[in-house]
């Protein structure tokens, strides 16, 4: 396989370090709380136990959304043992591709390719930040990829992003986090940490 760049590998690293970066995570088990799977998520995220999220990524139906959260958490810490995860989540998205709203179908897509670059299984990094710029063209008022493509930029080197740049797309996301029904997000919180990480980089600049 053709080997990838320093500055490209790094790009890699980083990019998958953005897609789960908001693991802080800890419960005792999804199934003590079957009617409020959210929250229970939520709580575990911030309590930074994973076990929650693995029992729940392993069912059939697992949403997409803590499925690429989980991946990105496995193939920073257990490497080993991601890819399994890493290609269901794949499959996953190709076999719900009709259903998904199409700036989702693209996001997925892009982290996938994060991934299978921190997993030696492709090179194609901008492949995957093309695919991020297309999910917000898409979907310029969706909060999950107005700060998925913040945290792009955000790790991306220049001339492909910056913190200024990744700043505009995690404040407006916040803007529609306030939005009740998103309280229980784990991507609302890591944006609120982004945003709170742009104001002290750039302060240093």
């Amino acid at each position: 396989m053709i080997k990838l760049g320093k500055n490209r590998r790094k790009w890699s690293e980083v990019l998958c370090l953005t897609l789960f970066l908001f693991i802080p995570f800890h419960l005792s088990s999804l199934t003590a709380h079957p009617y409020n799977a959210d929250s229970v998520l939520f709580d575990a995220y911030q309590r930074e136990d994973m076990l929650i999220w693995k029992e729940y990524v392993e069912k059939p139906q697992a949403d997409l959304l803590y499925q690429y959260g989980f991946c990105g958490y496995m193939v920073d810490r257990e490497k080993t043992k991601a890819l399994p995860y890493v290609q269901k989540l794949k499959s996953e998205i190709n076999n719900q591709k009709t259903q998904l709203p199409a700036g989702h179908y693209q996001m997925y897509r892009s982290a996938v390719y994060v991934y299978e670059l921190r997993l030696k299984e492709s090179i194609h990094p901008i492949k995957a930040m093309n695919l991020a710029k297309e999910a917000v063209q898409l979907a310029p008022n969706d909060p999950l990829v107005l700060s998925y493509y913040g945290t792009c930029l955000f790790y991306a080197p220049k001339p492909f992003g910056s913190k200024a740049e990744a700043l505009t797309y995690f404040e407006k996301a916040q803007r529609f986090f306030r939005d009740p029904k998103w309280h229980f997000c784990w991507v609302r919180a890591a944006n609120e940490m982004y945003i709170r990480q742009c104001h002290e980089k750039m302060k240093k600049q």
